[in-house]
Parts: C-alpha cells; structure tokens; sequence
C-alpha cells in the first residue's frame, strides 16, 4: 500500500492541508451567514469531499491527485457580503460553481474562458480579496494584544524555520489560548459531527456576485495549477475527468454547506516528489493516505468548529489572517510583477479591497472587470 514513505507523506499532507486553511474555510461560511451547525456540516462535508475525491481520482489515474477544498474561494466568500437570501443563497451559489467545473470539464472553451482572463488580474482580485482579512491580526493588537500577540509570534518565529508548519503551529497556539480563555478544553454534546441540509435558493446578484467568482478563482488558482504540477513532476493526469470529478463532489456537498472542491496545487506537489515514494508509480499512495485523513479529521469537525467558537475574541480572525499572508504575499507580488498587466492588476487589487457592493454585486467582481476593461484598453492603445 505504497510503503511507509507514502503513508508519512500522506499524514503530513492531511495534517497541513487541514490544519492550515480551516480557519479560513469557517470564516467563509460564517461570513456567508452559517450557523454554528451549519458550519460544523460545511466543515466536514468540505473534509470528506475532498477525500473522497483524492481517493478516487488516485486509484482512477494511478497519479498523486490530491484534492481540497479551495482555500482562495473561502477567502473570497470571507471578504465578500452574504446573499441577501442567507446562507441557502451561499449553497445556491455554490451549486452553479460546481456545475460550471463540471460543464468545464466536458467543454474545453469554458477552461479557455477562464484561462482568457490575465493571471496577474484573477491575482489582483485574490490579493485585494486577502488584504482586509490578513490586516485583522495587526488590528487585533491594539484591542486584545493577549490574543493576538501570541498568534502572531509563533506563526513569525515557526516560519522562519518551516513555512510548511507554520500555520499548524499557530493553531496550536491558539488551542492553548483556548484552554487559558475556558480554563478547560470545550467539548460538544455530539462529538461526531452531523450533517446539516441547507436548501438552495438561486438569485442573480449571487449568481454574478458569488458563483462566477469562485469557479474562476478556483480554476485558475487551483485546478489548473494542479494539473499543471502534476504535469511537471512528469505524470498526465486527463484534465476533463479530473475537472468533472471535483465539480460533482463540489454539487453533491453544496447543499451540506460545503464550499468547491478542487484539484491540490501545495499538496499535490508534496504527494509528488521523491519523499513521497522512489518509485512514481507508487507515489499515488500518498494522495490515497492524505485522503483517509482527511476523512478521519472531517468526522470529528463538531469539536473542531465547537473549539473554534469557544476561542478568546478575534483569535479565530487573527488565525485565518496569518494564515492567508503567505497566500497574499505571492498572488500581490505575482500580480504586480509584469510590467504589461501591472496598471490593470494595480486597479484590480485597490477596488476589490475597497469593500464596494454596487446593485448587490461585491467589490471583487467590480475589480475584476475594471481590470480587464484596463487591460483591453490598454492593447488596444499599443495597438
């Protein structure tokens, strides 16, 4: 079963990949109007959905397919207003994501569609999205600098030995700020975690506004940067199925709360270099291992979002900040970085992390569509 190299890999996989992005994930769905059940379900239906699908899409391709849930939309939906219908106009949107991942898979042009729009722009519109919500650690200091202080530090000083664990860490940190705030560990009544079905409801505004975002921000941040490492650790993963998968396991636990599931870019890259087997055609293992614990950790989301709840005020905020900074570092510097798309990415960026919602529509799809009216002009002036 690919050997003790692919089963350690796969833990450490599983360990960072949850560990690291479920503040963020929660701060999604509670910015969306999530109850505290609603979101214990998100939580574990995410979970599951993306081991479910790293599994699958292993055992089908025999390559290191790892799967997640996608980071950048939760930071999307964290910065963004909720659906005026709650949280059922949130799944609705979450649905027609999905389903557009599915329909990219079968239709080329759609993938093309969303590879149209210059990676600086999509980047633009990811960091301005990230800047409000990175900036709350900081913020946080001047009104509970005992929170805040110690969430900052560990993630500071772990990260200058391994940005790997660095967010890790920091939930440890902020576990022990838990215990010192409760003066005991808090438990739920149900430690298993139970699903929760959220009827969608579907609405323009959230169609333009939530849906169409987050497929593109998905596609181009995370499905096709992870085909694109698997490619280049030398597997050929077929991209259509893959898309497909991830967008029906995106359909199938939207109405649980979960937010798109989507091929691994990070995690991928770590199920597919030599630590996680000698030989490649074993390596598919570790995406198979990091899957079974996904699953395992998505079982237990109810203690996960109970502790998370019961933590010292602003804690949980500074916690997806510093986890998202790194994330924020490379999409600002890559969006700013060629000379032919910085006044366009530039624009992106400041109107989306502006906050403006015009007609219903939030601000990272007004910066994504100044950024691409720039960008035209800008061609056609050279022209």
């Amino acid at each position: 079963m690919g050997g003790f190299q692919a089963f350690s890999t796969g833990v450490v996989v599983a360990i960072v990949g949850f560990f690291s992005s479920f503040p963020i994930f929660l701060a999604g769905v509670e910015a969306m109007g999530a109850t505290p059940a609603q979101a214990s379900s998100a939580l574990m239906a995410g979970g599951l959905a993306m081991a479910a699908s790293g599994i699958l899409l292993a055992f089908w391709t025999k390559t290191p397919a790892s799967c997640a849930w996608s980071t950048p939309g939760a930071a999307l939906l964290a910065g963004s207003a909720a659906a005026t219908e709650g949280f059922s106009g949130a799944v609705g949107a979450f649905l027609i994501a999905g389903a557009l991942t599915v329909v990219a898979g079968f239709w080329k042009p759609l993938v093309r569609l969303a590879q149209s729009i210059p990676g600086p722009i999509t980047l633009g519109m990811l960091a301005g999205v990230l800047l409000p919500i990175c900036l709350t650690p900081f913020r946080a200091l001047a009104d509970v600098p005992w929170t805040a202080a110690p969430i900052l530090l560990t993630w500071f000083a772990v990260s200058r030995i391994s940005r790997l664990f660095a967010v890790p860490a920091t939930v440890l940190t902020t576990l022990a700020l838990v215990l010192w705030h409760n003066g005991t560990l808090p438990m739920p009544d149900h430690i298993l975690t139970q699903p929760v079905w959220v009827t969608p409801t579907f609405s323009l505004p959230a169609l333009i506004g939530l849906a169409v975002p987050l497929f593109i921000v998905t596609m181009a941040t995370q499905n096709i940067p992870g085909v694109a490492v698997l490619k280049a650790n030398g597997f050929t993963p077929p991209p259509g199925p893959m898309f497909v998968t991830v967008g029906a396991a995106s359909i199938l636990t939207a109405p649980f709360g979960a937010i798109a599931t989507n091929l691994a870019a990070i995690t991928a890259a770590m199920c597919s270099d030599e630590h996680a087997h000698r030989d490649p055609a074993q390596r598919y293992w570790a995406a198979v291992w990091a899957g079974v614990f996904y699953a395992l950790f998505s079982i237990f989301a109810a203690v996960v979002t109970f502790v998370a709840a019961s933590a010292p005020p602003m804690a949980m905020a500074a916690l997806a900040g510093v986890a998202l900074i790194p994330v924020f570092i490379n999409s600002a510097t890559t969006a700013l970085k060629d000379d032919a798309t910085r006044e366009a990415a530039a624009l992106t960026f400041v109107l989306t992390a502006s906050g403006l919602t015009l007609f219903g529509i939030g601000s990272a799809v007004w910066g994504l569509l100044a950024g691409c009216l720039v960008h035209l002009l800008t061609l056609w002036r050279r022209k």
